[in-house]
């Protein structure tokens, strides 16, 4: 029988440390324990790899940020303050973790992660996002073209179009639906997100992620959240989907506003 490998790598790291991987992947959502390990056991500060054009490349299996999943205001720089307004703030009060949409297999928007690996691949007029959690979906980054059409249609992942500044990965959204949620801590949206991602792959195994939220509809002004994601070594995406034989939803009462 096939074994995944990420599983493979929760054993290693179960048996390396006192404290139970699985217990600290309930409490942080997965993939962190799989991150800190390949930190610890590969050669991640190796030269950033490169394209034959001169880029990064980024292409790899990444680990999520676990500021990306419960509570973006995390991500905040020391001393800023999240500018939140007020309705939003109620709305997030008010939601439960039953209502959450990724709960129903929804995609999770953007900045979104879910506690699985993500991948990409790399080409010169197009990078793709995959990824193992959720819908098992992907999403397309056009790197040549600089607009965005007119008119779109209201989606969970936007329109996205890509260029490079210097060695950073430079991603310009807008387009989206107001359906998904921010974290698990139930942040709301509007239709008038736009998002700029900044991905810096600054060695081989990490990459700092600098995403800003501009969205007027539900925060007084724009606001950056900064996270990381480390490589994950040896291992690739494995099917998984998150509709089949979904019991969840059912058994989840409360809410889930950890940070």
């Amino acid at each position: 029988m096939k074994m995944n490998p990420n599983a493979a790598l929760l054993a290693i790291a179960s048996a390396m440390f006192a404290v139970p991987v699985g217990a600290q992947v309930m409490a942080e959502g997965g993939g962190q324990a799989i991150a800190a390990l390949v930190r610890m056991q590969s050669n991640s500060t190796a030269p950033t790899p490169r394209m034959a054009d001169g880029k990064p490349d980024l292409q790899s299996v990444y680990g999520p940020d676990k500021t990306f999943m419960y509570n973006i205001s995390t991500g905040l720089a020391k001393g800023e303050e999240f500018p939140i307004q007020p309705w939003a703030a109620k709305v997030a009060k008010e939601r439960m973790s039953r209502e959450d949409p990724a709960l129903a297999c929804r995609p999770s928007g953007i900045p979104r992660q879910t506690p699985y690996p993500w991948k990409i691949v790399q080409t010169p007029k197009l990078i793709v996002f995959l990824y193992e959690g959720g819908t098992h979906g992907y999403r397309q980054v056009f790197m040549d073209r600089k607009e965005h059409p007119k008119d779109l249609d209201p989606t969970w992942l936007g329109d996205s179009v890509g260029w490079w500044e210097g060695d950073t990965l430079v991603v310009d959204t807008v387009g989206f639906n107001d359906k998904f949620w921010f974290d698990q801590a139930a942040h709301p949206h509007t239709e008038k997100l736009h998002t700029i991602e900044r991905y810096t792959r600054r060695d081989r195994g990490h990459m700092d992620i600098d995403i800003t939220i501009d969205d007027p509809g539900a925060y007084t002004k724009p606001f950056t959240i900064h996270g990381h994601a480390a490589e994950l070594a040896n291992t690739d995406l494995m099917e998984y989907i998150c509709d089949e034989n979904n019991v969840d939803a059912p058994h989840i009462t409360g809410k889930d506003d950890r940070k």
